[in-house]
Order: structure tokens, then C-alpha cells, then sequence
């Protein structure tokens, strides 16, 4: 799959501004006035500045609002749903916060599940599809969950959870590659079967099917160099997981927090990008390219 800056830029601010606002949700950190102005402030600007990135990967932004309306059977519909629910939640949990120095614990433990279940939902956008089976299992969407956690924690100053949820989700990362490897041979799609042309024998391309571009090819047949993989995983586990817990077991000076979440946020950009360079769709093998 083509990795479109908006689409990573999309999950990956939004996913971290979400996990903020979900431990804001439960009192952590216990904080009101200015003080949980700026924590607010900064998890509100992920959040919402994820979602609005989202629409720039949309062929007509006018169309964003129309994302509403399937939410029966859409899960991009859900999460654009369950996005503003949990924004105007978690802004009226903010208000008693900030304004009147209350936290209305009931209202911040239902803005946070709605935080986490947008969260989930995103996941699922791309968990749900077999046409891309690296995507296509229950790790992807505990995958988008464990990097929220994770990064909400930091972002919250959790030291202790943040360093043994950052190492948990660099695990997580790690069972995703490798079950996502190979994931797309053992589904068994091939010329062949995308074809039908399996039952005269074995299928090779003659040519393209067309001879100029089109947006199969130019969003959904992307090939990434094994080397550069491989390159780009080591430093997106040592950015996103390692290198941030590391840094909060030496120290827990301001500097060091803003260096360790600059580093997660560098690491989840780069294996955000792999998740969709990595990603084979079925589609491919019309063109020869898996």
C-alpha cells in the first residue's frame, strides 16, 4: 500500500493524542487549572490535528462529512462517530477540570473508553480487510491500542507504566511483523486464483493490463526494498520502545521526557510508514507485483 504522509501522520498523532486523553480520563496525572489546560491542550492538538490530516488523503475533503452516516457498517464511519463523542466528552471533563477545579471521574472514565474505542476503531479500518492479510488479524488492532497506551502514558508522565507499556508495545510491534510475514503467501492468493485461470495451468502476466498509471497502482501496489525494511524496523523499535524507556530509567528530568517522547514519536512515524509500505494487497497480482 502506498504510505501517504496523511495517513500516517493521521494515525499516528491521532492514536497518541487519544492514549493522552484516555489517562487524562482516569486522573492521570491528577491535575486541574492551567496546569491540566496545557495537557489538554496538547492532547486535543494529536487528536484533532490526526483527524483533520485524515481528510487530506480524501480525493474530495467536502465529502468528510458524509463519513457519518455508515456507521452501521463502516468502521471508518465509527470512528468518525466515536472521535467527536469522545472529544465532546473529554471537552466537558476538561471544562470541570481546567475552569472549576472538579474532576467528574463518571465523565472522564467515559471519555477515555470512547478514547480507546476510537482508537479501536481506526485499527479495525485496516484490520478488517482480507484483501490485505499482513493487516488482517487481531495484533493490528492491539497493536494501534498498545502505542496509544503507551504514548498517552509518556505524554502523561506515567514514568512507570510508560516504560513497562513502551517496552510492552514494542513486543506487540515485533509479534505484528512476524506474523505479518509471509501472512500473504499462506492465504494462498495467487495469479491463479485472482485470475480464475488456475484450472489450464500456470498463470504469468503478458503484459499490463493498461499501459498508463492508474490508482490501483499508485495507492495499493508498493514495493519496499527487504534491506530498507529491515533498516527502518530496527529503528522504529529502538525509537518507539527501547530508547524512550531507557531514557526514563536514568533519568526523569523534563529534558529527558521531551527527548524520549520526540523518540517515540519518531520510531511510530517510521513503523507507521512500514505498516503500509509493508502491506500486500491482492490486487498486486493482476500486475505482477507479488
Amino acid at each position: 500500500m502506498h504510505p501517504a504522509p496523511s495517513v500516517i501522520l493521521f494515525t499516528a498523532l491521532s492514536g497518541l493524542g487519544f492514549g493522552l486523553l484516555a489517562w487524562l480520563g482516569i486522573g492521570r496525572p491528577d491535575v486541574t487549572g492551567w496546569v491540566a489546560f496545557v495537557f489538554f491542550f496538547i492532547a486535543y492538538a494529536l487528536a484533532v490535528g490526526g483527524l483533520v490530516a485524515s481528510t487530506f488523503h480524501l480525493g474530495n475533503p467536502k465529502n468528510a462529512l458524509k463519513a457519518f452516516s455508515q456507521w452501521r457498517s463502516s468502521w471508518l464511519s465509527r470512528e468518525a462517530v466515536l472521535s467527536v463523542a469522545a472529544l465532546i466528552t473529554m471537552g466537558l471533563y476538561a471544562i470541570g477540570t481546567v475552569f472549576l477545579g472538579v474532576q467528574w471521574s463518571a465523565l472522564g472514565v467515559i471519555g477515555a473508553a470512547l478514547s480507546l474505542l476510537t482508537v479501536f476503531a481506526t485499527s479495525m479500518i485496516y484490520a478488517q480487510l482480507e484483501t490485505v492479510p499482513r493487516w488482517n488479524h487481531p495484533i493490528t488492532s492491539a497493536l494501534f491500542l498498545a502505542l496509544s497506551i503507551a504514548g498517552g502514558a509518556l505524554l502523561a508522565g506515567q514514568v512507570t507504566a510508560a516504560i513497562v507499556l513502551l517496552l510492552l508495545a514494542g513486543g506487540v510491534q515485533v509479534a505484528a511483523w512476524w506474523l505479518g510475514d509471509g501472512r500473504f503467501a499462506k492465504r494462498g492468493s495467487t495469479m491463479e486464483t485472482a485470475t480464475g485461470l488456475g484450472f489450464i495451468g500456470k498463470v504469468r502476466l503478458f503484459e499490463p493490463p493498461h499501459t498508463g498509471g492508474n490508482y490501483l497502482l499508485t495507492e495499493m501496489v508498493y514495493v519496499v526494498g527487504r534491506k530498507h525494511a529491515a533498516r527502518l524496523r530496527v529503528i522504529a523499535l529502538l525509537c518507539m520502545s527501547l530508547v524512550p524507556a531507557i531514557l526514563l530509567m536514568l533519568s526523569h528530568s523534563h529534558v529527558v521526557a521531551l527527548i524520549a517522547v520526540l523518540s517515540h514519536l519518531t520510531g511510530v512515524f517510521a513503523a507507521r510508514w512500514l505498516f503500509f509500505a509493508e502491506a500486500e494487497h491482492v490486487v498486486g497480482l493482476y500486475y505482477g507485483k507479488r
